[in-house]
């Protein structure tokens, strides 16, 4: 049972969409950039990377996907299941391929060219809002808690600005911690 002083999730999450959208567009570029920098530096030669595709508050991972599909990394992207609410993957050749889709997010949708989740090194995650020890919130769905249990051998790291750490993200068996967590000022190992 919650207690009485501790929030939901659910204020968590407001909380943290309030925190984001205080941050100006200069200020979004500019850390996104920093922590696409981060992200790309924290990698050691894999060569199977699922990124998010971001969309509008979000950490902008464009710089980062660019960065991987010029170095010759393969990278993933999630295409949304709204259905089952699952997450399905495709191979990204080019950011021209990406169409807005589901929940706004841009999808290679027409483009898809299939990969298995077994085949993923590391996942770059959305964070709505994440603690020190990895716990993360995200839209309340679930999508990428089941999407992660799956692929336990890859490598998780969530990308966040610094605004949207809470002191502690209520977590319960169904929810997936992060090794690692990336924001403009710092990275956390949390494993």
């Amino acid at each position: 049972m919650q207690n009485e002083e501790e929030p939901s999730k659910e204020e968590l999450r407001d909380r943290a969409r309030v925190a984001r959208s205080g941050l100006t567009a200069d200020e979004v570029r500019s850390f996104s950039g920093s922590i696409c920098n981060s992200l790309h530096q924290g990698l050691n030669g894999e060569e199977t990377v699922m990124v998010y595709v971001s969309k509008p508050a979000e950490v902008d991972t464009m710089p980062l996907i660019r960065h991987l599909l010029q170095k010759g990394v393969r990278v993933v992207v999630p295409i949304i299941e709204r259905e089952t609410r699952t997450l399905r993957l495709s191979c990204l050749k080019d950011p021209d391929d990406l169409v807005i889709s589901t929940f706004f997010v841009p999808e290679p949708i027409g483009n898809e060219i299939p990969v298995r989740g077994e085949e993923l090194e590391v996942i770059i995650v959305p964070l709505l809002a994440f603690d020190r020890t990895g716990h993360r919130l995200g839209y309340g769905a679930g999508y990428y808690d089941r999407f992660l249990s799956l692929y336990p051998q890859a490598k998780k790291i969530g990308a966040a600005f610094s605004c949207q750490e809470i002191r502690s993200v209520p977590a319960d068996d169904n929810d997936v911690a992060m090794d690692m967590i990336v924001t403009e000022r710092e990275s956390i190992s949390c494993r």
